[in-house]
């Protein structure tokens, strides 16, 4: 599991979080956990109560400090807003108050609006008793000063006559969560939690069939932190009983199936917490991941949604053998003489294992002499000096292959070692000769074939890429003082003097307005409009962090965003069902706002 270095982005393993984990999920789960934070949790239902939150590449959980049960709090799918708050929480003093990271996920729900604070001031002044006092677990702990409230658990007539386990203020029932929740209890055998996995393809390999490569092991990250003290409000079991009816009373009149819009405030009281980062990039991995498994012929050839084949096991491999595997398939690569054919393949292999498992990508990581190698291949075959539409295609193939190695391992120590070691040198190679001229006719003159579909192909590729390396630049910036210049700002300023820089910008924003304007009707496919969310991060970065790239695209496109964009056209053209459509009219909207008023 995850463990510290110099400016990484994980955070110490907790041992007891992690067996927990490891014992009451299905490995297909358990080993595409992100990272877990121990924060302050407010909900509607459950005020102030200290909890682990546990991050997944899917779904977001919570579980009791220390853990208990583990309960699903919402899938990425219904997520609309991932934002950090500016502001000094009334509960907390001194220097947790100040360095607390107040974050705010805004996302949709079908559960009615559970009213449970209204009925517990009201039965307040029918006698219920005082507040319990205070635990006497303080040492080292940020003091909360309001009172931790909870609903009483809703339990059956029959759960009732039963003399129930005492819980701490910081395990709540999971259904007093609003939530769906999965109980655990050490007594009994855990249940497992999670979702299939997933029908693997074999490639073919100069006549051969290899063996695929399973779902991976993620990384899973934790900073150890002191208990709060938490106050819980004691409820008899008979008037617990009443409030269990009123509410279920409640529930019922209030529109059960009908979605509507819920908070979860989490508190992480460390200005070095990673949560914030994590969820955005869990966010984003997951809406196009999502977005991307709606093609169906890229479902079929490059993905293993749980969604696209329900109900369909196949026995996970090991740690060990996909060790070999990748080892193997590196070999191949790596060798000497090998021919550009057989180099296509092995790539295509590479790639296509790559986006169903997050253990190859791992491996990836772990060792320079693969990375390195793709960066030459596309150095040589980019800029050779054939320029032949062979040496494009494997140019497209490579930056894929690179884009997919980048995507969900911010979690893996490695890659920021190996990205930021003697001041970012290979990350300054990759950058460099990822930009290449986007004027097909100057290439033309250089090349004996018309190679301009396939120009086309490999910049949206690279625009891919880059945008995978903006995520890398948005996470270091958090980081620790000495890995601060793998920034966005640094990104940006080793591709501003490249001198094809502004015609590589041009093309992508060209291709934003053609989208965004009436000249192209049809509504957009998976595929268009994950490149349109990846061009319009890629814009947003320049117009935010580069004040040469910012003044180039207003001076030479501002015409072209006040007269043809159109967000109206946008949200035509962009289907409600995609996961991407909302942050992508987001996006489309700041634009704007920067592009014309800035």
């Amino acid at each position: 599991m995850a463990r510290t270095g110099s400016g990484a982005l994980l955070s110490r393993r907790n041992i007891k979080l992690d067996s927990f984990l490891k014992r009451n999920t299905e490995r297909a789960v358990y080993e595409r956990i992100r990272a877990h934070e121990p924060c302050v949790v407010i909900s509607e239902t459950v005020n102030k109560v200290y909890m682990h939150v546990v991050l997944s590449d899917e779904r977001v959980y919570l579980t009791e400090y220390p853990p208990r049960t583990l309960t699903e709090a919402f899938s990425f799918r219904r997520v609309r807003d991932v934002e950090l708050v500016n502001d000094l929480p009334d509960f907390l003093h001194g220097k947790d108050r100040e360095l607390c990271q107040h974050i705010r996920i805004t996302y949709v729900t079908d559960k009615p609006a559970v009213r449970g604070r209204d009925w517990l001031r009201r039965d307040r002044r029918v006698g219920l008793p005082p507040a319990a006092r205070p635990s006497r677990r303080t040492s080292h702990c940020p003091t909360i000063t309001h009172t931790v409230e909870r609903l009483p658990a809703q339990r059956s007539p029959d759960e009732l006559r039963t003399p129930s386990t005492a819980r701490s203020a910081s395990c709540p029932n999971p259904e007093t969560l609003g939530l769906v929740g999965v109980p655990r209890s050490p007594s009994t055998a855990p249940t497992p939690v999670g979702s299939p996995t997933f029908p693997l393809p074999t490639f073919p390999d100069t006549g051969q069939v290899r063996t695929v490569f399973a779902p991976a092991v993620v990384q899973n990250t934790h900073r150890t932190s002191s208990v709060l003290t938490a106050l819980s409000i004691q409820v008899p079991r008979g008037i617990g009983a009443v409030l269990s009816r009123l509410l279920k009373r409640d529930s019922a009149s209030g529109g059960v199936g009908e979605e509507r819009e819920a908070e979860l405030h989490l508190y992480a009281v460390s200005h070095t917490s990673r949560l914030y980062l994590h969820l955005q990039s869990s966010w984003s991995s997951f809406i196009i991941r999502s977005t991307l498994s709606l093609d169906p012929l890229y479902r079929r050839k490059c993905s293993a949604s749980p969604d696209s084949c329900p109900g369909k096991r196949l026995p996970a491999i090991s740690w060990e053998r996909t060790t070999h595997l990748f080892a193997q398939l590196s070999c191949e690569l790596l060798q000497e003489g090998i021919r550009v054919e057989s180099l296509y393949l092995l790539l295509q292999e590479l790639r296509t294992a790559a986006h169903r498992n997050v253990a190859l990508r791992r491996l990836f990581w772990r060792s320079s002499e693969l990375f390195v190698f793709l960066v030459q291949t596309l150095e040589e075959s980019l800029y050779g000096c054939q320029n032949t539409a062979d040496q494009l295609l494997l140019s497209t193939l490579t930056v894929q292959t690179l884009a997919v190695m980048f995507r969900e391992t911010e979690v893996e120590p490695a890659r920021l070692h190996l990205l930021s070691a003697t001041r970012g040198a290979l990350a300054s190679r990759i950058l460099l000769a990822l930009i290449c001229d986007a004027d097909p006719q100057t290439r033309n003159q250089r090349s004996p074939v018309d190679c301009e579909a396939l120009l086309f192909e490999y910049l949206d590729a690279a625009c891919s890429l880059l945008f995978e390396l903006l995520l890398l630049g948005h996470n270091a910036s958090r980081c620790s003082p000495a890995d601060n210049f793998l920034s966005v700002g640094w990104i940006l300023g080793v591709l501003q003097p490249h001198p094809h820089m502004l015609s590589f910008m041009g093309y992508q924003v060209r291709q934003v307005v053609l989208v965004l304007s009436d000249l192209q009707e049809s509504p957009l496919s998976p595929l268009q409009s994950v490149l349109l969310f990846q061009r319009c991060r890629l814009l947003l970065a320049c117009l935010q962090y580069n004040t040469r790239l910012a003044q180039h695209l207003r001076s030479h496109f501002r015409e072209e965003f006040r007269y043809f964009v159109k967000l109206s056209c946008a949200e035509e053209k962009l289907p409600p069902r995609y996961p991407i459509s909302q942050p992508t009219l987001q996006l489309v909207e700041r634009i704007l706002t920067l592009h014309l008023h800035g």
